[in-house]
């Protein structure tokens, strides 16, 4: 798969090792480019300032500030959460805290290039349970802010689908489809499509 535009990726692991063979094996991809590594919260917090990435690849225990940390601290990235964690609750705190998703670490490599890839586009990758602990918590009470049919709309994003998927799956003229999800981030208080479908998760719409 070939990209006008690679995606640019930041690699955090405080493993060289870990890290150099994510590089490795990233560089060989056509469509992605990896701008640069850190080591621990404040390295990664400072490396995507300076590289501007498109897509973190963030570990979640690290020395000096783990994973959580740096999310808290991130804004407009995507993030995917890569762990060796493998009970649910122990990736949760990263999912509320904006992850749009997470791998193992034992991840086929190829499987690794098109998770980033998914992410990129903007599509929420959570295992079934994550997504079913995150929906135990109950709605934030802004949902009561969206109306019905923002809310329909809502429900699509998060299974990833574009504005015309959107549109033609609701009956709706994608101009319309677009108003609406305008509407969905300004009411959550969202910046992107990956947000408001985290969004759609924590509240079980998704």
């Amino acid at each position: 798969m070939a990209a006008d535009t690679p995606i640019r990726v930041l690699v955090v692991d405080d493993h060289p090792v870990v890290r150099q063979g994510l590089r490795t094996f990233l560089d060989l991809q056509d469509d992605i480019v990896v701008v640069g590594e850190a080591h621990d919260a404040a390295s990664c917090v400072a490396a995507a300032e300076a590289t501007s990435p498109d897509v973190i690849l963030l570990d979640l225990k690290m020395p000096g500030g783990d994973g959580v940390e740096a999310l808290q601290a991130l804004q407009r990235p995507k993030v995917l959460v890569i762990t060796s964690f493998t009970d649910p609750a122990a990736v949760l705190p990263a999912v509320r805290a904006g992850a749009a998703g997470y791998v193992y670490k034992d991840i086929d490599p190829p499987a690794l290039a098109a998770a980033i890839r998914a992410v990129h586009a903007g599509h929420v990758l959570l295992h079934p349970d994550v997504a079913r602990l995150l929906s135990d918590s109950g709605p934030p009470p802004e949902s009561a802010h969206l109306t019905a049919r923002e809310r329909e709309v809502l429900a699509e994003v998060a299974r990833g689908r574009s504005n015309r998927e959107i549109a033609r799956t609701l009956g709706l003229a994608e101009k319309t489809v677009k108003t609406h999800v305008s509407a969905i981030l300004m009411k959550l208080g969202v910046q992107d499509r990956t947000q408001a479908a985290l969004y759609a998760v924590r509240s079980g719409l998704g």
